[in-house]
């Protein structure tokens, strides 16, 4: 019977959805929006993870155990252990591995750029002694002597290079070296700006090893299972780790795995916040389609329509309108993810190359989270609809009254006043703790706003449009009071806009004092006249700093190095100084000298009070490979957060770490009293020009390439925000539209009383114009608050100055007003078509 009588109703709202084709589109499109990054994030995410197995699958080949060392900045694995590995009875073959990092030049001279994918050379290994399948060579042939190198077709073309050609490759560690193609191979799995260069294995020991250990050494058993060779190897060679092919093949999936989640997460948490604003804004869009049909709602109920009928019916057209937006959502999610994918390629970083996968999970996922969202964003007005009386729905003026804001703005109060205090509390700490407060904080203040924007937008929007309206007239005058009439609309139409222009103020805030941190870091730390860099993991060649060295206006060039080593059972993190710090760093001695030769160390105050270290303390430090060196405390200096807790000489430092390792972080370079530093650079660009990968930098240079870097990271946030943005602006044409739905009557009236078409445009521009920046103006100052409060909490971090960018503050204002204007484009025109008669005859 329930089944009978909810038919008619079934069939009254797929009608009234076919009936407003408009109000539909726009309903459907904000489900997209919301969707469309969901089901984007997890296919581009999923074509990485599908590519990178099929990648993987290939990895070990042939390999039935893999012998490494259990501390990765070790280094290595020690030649030794191949004598003891091959005398072993289930051992059929041995191929020790040898690889590192390269620059491959091109035949212009220039470096071959990778954009973030792996540029390694290694040893060749003939197929008698490799153990995976031989690659397959397209010309040419493998190394055959030293000065020889194949690389992999991919490169070859990017760097323009053909059998028979020379070049050359920069090998950090070791300097420049002159080498000839011998061969070009085909890897089967190419990844975009993957290099692959291989030597003999003589020469590749000599260039990526310090001639004692190997990287790795893949094993081939005879007759015994990869477990029992495991162990049996594991046996023979008890301080190292030992792992099955099927191990090193799982432990690559995994790592991979890893490092794809925290993107997905990462472009996840995007798609939040879009279907946050999504959400919001079907909300809205409900709300008015209710307030639009009570009426009709109430004549449905006078005929008999039970009220549990009417609620569904409205949840029903949603669920509809759900399905519909969930199903567009996942194409436009596939577009997004093949257009992300495009762009990064675009931008040369390096992905790998495979057709898209579009998983059942990825498309439960977007319809249940579209589906969902969708109906329960109805379910309120549509309880609300369903009780309205019907006498009292059918009177005209009903539509436009709404029930007490009082309830919700003393809510939003106290909700306020929480999160003000969580921010002020946890910006005065630091750490985890301090921004797991700041950000209960935040959400305080989230939902205060969105509790009380109603009763805010009144006041705000008022006085907003007093300024901003006021030169147009008696028109600004009845758009002032078209954006506060309806409170309820206009709060959760701005509320989108504040969304996105909060998390833009907040990223904004991030970057600015990220930026003036680093260079108030910079002018506090270096008094060096140049800094000497190369790309990030790479660093300075070795070479570089001995060839400025000698320069004639060259006072010293001091190699900068990081540290990691093993004090008292724990991992340190410190630094070495290939020459002086006077000149180049600015510090301030506490007590003893900062003389950095021999076995000398030098610690800042608060690590040589933590630590109980005092002048001429013995410090053991213990390297990756067990090799411990005493290090004699020699001074203490002021705390200086670019120089770090401490500083071991160059010759500590060469002792702790290994070769492939000895590449310089930066060269800081000081110059002779009097030296004309313009003459200076030309000089620094002259002897370190065959190194092709280094810089020569002043200190605001320095700062600068420091501020690019952090500039790129925020135009990938900006441009991942900017969905969230683009929906909120929809948002608003959506809801203008449906206003003008809505006040047909209304707007055929003041048509009918003279108002001309321009005129009811303005009206609608004005209007739109102070939703957007009563929004934005709210968005803004949330974004600066939270910013702040994050930024705080990471003074230990380095971020110690917290800077407001004012200038994007204004134009985002100013943004808004626009887009205001620009949003309301569509509904203006539309209501300015509305026919005077039609309108004011119209039910």
């Amino acid at each position: 019977m329930a089944s009978t009588s909810s038919a008619p109703m079934r069939k009254v709202s797929l009608r009234n959805l076919a009936a407003h084709k408009v109000r539909l589109a726009l309903t459907v499109l904000s489900v997209v929006l919301g969707t469309a990054f969901v089901a984007g994030s997890f296919v581009f995410t999923d074509t990485l993870q599908k590519t990178f197995d099929s990648i993987f699958e290939n990895t070990a080949q042939g390999v039935d155990v893999r012998v490494s060392s259990e501390e990765r900045n070790s280094s290595g694995v020690p030649l030794a252990d191949l004598d003891t590995i091959t005398a072993l009875g289930g051992v059929r073959a041995v191929a020790p591995a040898v690889s590192g990092q390269i620059v491959l030049i091109d035949s212009d001279g220039a470096a071959v750029q990778t954009g973030g994918a792996p540029s390694i050379g290694e040893s060749y290994l003939p197929p008698g002694q490799a153990l995976g399948e031989p690659d397959e060579y397209v010309q040419g042939g493998p190394p055959a002597q030293v000065g020889q190198m194949a690389v992999n077709a991919s490169a070859a073309d990017r760097a323009q290079l053909a059998v028979g050609d020379t070049t050359k490759v920069l090998v950090p560690a070791r300097g420049m070296v002159d080498v000839t193609v011998s061969g070009i191979y085909d890897t089967g799995n190419e990844t975009g700006g993957f290099i692959g260069a291989t030597f003999v294995d003589s020469q590749a020991r000599e260039l990526f090893t310090d001639g004692k250990h190997v990287e790795y050494i893949d094993v081939a058993g005879t007759s015994l299972s990869q477990t029992e060779l495991r162990d049996e190897i594991a046996a023979a060679l008890p301080d190292a780790k030992v792992q099955t092919g099927d191990e090193v093949r799982e432990e690559t999936k995994a790592q991979v795995t890893e490092a794809l989640s925290f993107i997905n997460y990462f472009l996840l948490a995007f798609g939040a916040i879009a279907l946050l604003v999504g959400t919001f804004i079907i909300y809205n869009t409900f709300s008015m389609i209710v307030a639009q049909r009570l009426r009709e709602l109430a004549l449905l109920r006078a005929i008999g329509a039970s009220r549990k009928q009417v609620g569904r019916s409205v949840v029903f057209e949603a669920l509809v309108v759900g399905v519909i937006g969930s199903a567009i959502g996942i194409a436009a999610g596939v577009g997004l993810a093949y257009g992300l994918r495009g762009l990064l390629n675009a931008f040369d970083v390096g992905l790998p190359e495979g057709p898209l996968q579009v998983g059942p999970r990825t498309i439960l996922i977007a319809l249940v989270v579209g589906v969902l969202v969708t109906t329960i964003s109805a379910y309120a007005p549509a309880r609300r609809a369903s009780k309205v009386p019907p006498v009292a729905a059918m009177r005209e003026e009903f539509a436009s009254t709404g029930d007490s804001l009082h309830v919700r703005t003393i809510a939003g109060a106290v909700l306020g006043v929480l999160g003000v205090v969580g921010l002020v509390i946890g910006s005065r700490g630091t750490g985890g703790g301090a921004a797991a407060v700041v950000g209960a904080g935040a959400l305080g203040l989230i939902l205060a706003v969105l509790f009380a924007a109603p009763a805010l937008s009144r006041p705000i929007v008022g006085a907003l449009g007093a300024v901003l309206a006021k030169p147009f007239g008696p028109v600004g005058r009845l758009a002032r009071t078209n954006a506060v009439r309806n409170p309820r609309r206009t709060a959760a139409t701005a509320f989108a806009l504040t969304l996105g222009l909060m998390l833009v103020s907040v990223i904004g805030v991030f970057g600015a004092s990220a930026k003036a941190s680093v260079n108030q870091l910079v002018d506090s730390g270096v008094s060096a006249d140049y800094v000497l860099t190369g790309p990030n993991q790479i660093g300075v060649p070795s070479g570089a700093a001995r060839a400025v060295r000698n320069l004639d206006d060259v006072q010293s060039a001091a190699a900068l190095h990081p540290v990691s080593v093993k004090v008292d059972d724990e991992q340190q993190q410190g630094a070495s100084l290939d020459g002086p710090l006077e000149g180049v760093l600015d510090y301030k001695l506490v007590e003893g000298g900062a003389d950095l030769t021999g076995n000398h160390l030098v610690v800042s105050q608060t690590t040589a009070a933590q630590k109980g270290w005092t002048l001429g303390t013995t410090v053991p430090m213990t390297s990756a490979d067990g090799k411990v060196v005493d290090a004699e405390v020699t001074g203490v200096f002021e705390d200086n957060q670019l120089v770090g807790d401490w500083l071991v000489s160059d010759d500590v430092y060469r002792q702790v770490m290994p070769a492939a390792t000895i590449p310089d972080l930066a060269v800081l370079v000081d110059a002779k009293p009097g030296a004309d530093l313009t003459q200076l650079r030309a000089d620094l660009e002259s002897a370190t020009k065959q190194f092709v990968v280094v810089q020569v930098q002043d200190r605001e240079q320095f700062k600068g390439t420091q501020g690019q870097q952090i500039d790129t990271l925020l135009a990938i946030l900006y441009g991942l925000l900017a969905l969230a943005v683009v929906i909120a602006i929809l948002g608003i044409i959506n809801t203008l539209a449906l206003s003008v739905v809505e006040r047909r009557r209304e707007i055929g009236m003041l048509r009918a009383v003279g108002m001309q078409r321009s005129q009811m445009r303005r009206t609608i521009y004005l209007e739109s114009m102070l939703i957007a920046v009563f929004g934005a103006a709210v968005g803004v100052l949330l974004g600066i608050a939270f910013g702040w409060g994050f930024v705080s909490t990471l003074k230990d971090q380095g971020l110690d100055q917290v800077t407001v960018p004012w200038g994007q503050v204004v134009a985002m204002l100013l943004g808004s007003g626009v887009v205001g204007v620009l949003a309301a484009l569509w509904p203006a025109s539309r209501a300015a078509r509305t026919r005077p008669l039609e309108a004011i005859a119209d039910l």
